[in-house]
């Protein structure tokens, strides 16, 4: 499930909490689903367990997983609602780089294109 891309400049554990909160979004993750554990993804990504326990911790305290102890972690009851509302914040971010866009210049067909274009990939 989790991969990683050992030639990114993201950090590992952030692509490891990227992953988790995209597949909370997608609902490829659950309420109550129980994701791996410390030791198993770190032997299977062949990444440190304590990267592996930073991107556990940061998901813990972002609110998407908890962990019980001698069970393991689970994704939280409300944690598609937590990382949609994460994602729809970044409106805000977009509608100042967009402002920043127009001060600079750019025209209004050349952002729509952008934006068509994402909206019609069929492979999203």
């Amino acid at each position: 499930m989790f991969s990683i891309d050992v030639f990114s400049r993201i950090p590992v554990y952030e692509q490891i909490i990227r992953q988790a909160e995209d597949y909370v979004s997608k609902g490829l993750l659950k309420a109550g689903d129980k994701i791996p554990s410390v030791r198993n993804l770190s032997v299977t990504l062949s990444v440190n367990p304590n990267t592996i326990q930073k991107a556990y911790s940061e998901l813990d305290l972002r609110g998407i997983i908890f962990s019980v102890p001698g069970k393991g972690c689970f994704v939280t009851e409300n944690a598609q609602e937590i990382v949609n509302k994460s994602k729809r914040k970044k409106l805000e971010e977009l509608s100042s780089l967009v402002n920043e866009l127009k001060i600079a210049g750019t025209e209004y067909k050349d952002i729509q294109a952008i934006i068509d274009s994402i909206y019609n990939n069929k492979e999203e």
